[in-house]
């Protein structure tokens, strides 16, 4: 089973700290509005404290995940398929038939092109949402898996996918 680059933490720990403060500042704001409004005349007096608490812990739970997230997610490729392993509360296990890959890409948001990294992303033939993404890979490693599983479902078109 491959793992992804260590380096993918500092994107997932960015994004849940972004996030966390977006969430966080709506929660503040909107304690703080309650309190200094005539919204609510009898608004307790930790209200806004007690936001702050909710949008902390959030933070620090976030941050928490993304870390672990790290420490759960591989991939492999297997003679018939792609395998996945990954999810810090619920595993998630999916197995991608090469016959049911339609194509791959390769894909490098602004965040991952500073730390080095790229995502791979597979389409499958299904409903929708049926695609699947492989993150935090170097460049070259996401080139090659992409040359990869392109062969491979190249190889399995005239293969059943059941």
């Amino acid at each position: 089973m491959e793992r992804l680059t260590p380096r993918v933490r500092v994107v997932w720990l960015a994004l849940a700290l972004v996030r966390a403060a977006i969430f966080g500042g709506i929660v503040v704001g909107a304690a703080i509005g309650l309190t200094r409004t005539d919204l609510w005349a009898s608004a307790p007096e930790v209200l806004v404290p007690a936001a702050v608490a909710v949008a902390v812990v959030l933070a620090v739970l976030r941050v928490v995940v993304a870390w672990l997230r790290y420490g759960v997610w591989r991939f492999e490729l297997r003679d018939d398929d792609l395998y996945i392993e990954r999810g810090v509360f619920t595993r998630v296990r999916t197995v991608v038939p090469y016959v049911r890959v339609q194509h791959v890409d390769s894909r490098r948001s602004p965040l991952e092109r500073t730390t080095g990294l790229a995502t791979v992303v597979v389409y499958t033939a299904g409903s929708r949402s049926s695609d699947v993404t492989i993150p935090g890979l170097t460049p070259a490693r996401a080139d090659s898996l992409q040359e990869s599983l392109r062969g491979l479902a190249i190889e399995s078109e005239g293969e059943d996918a059941v």
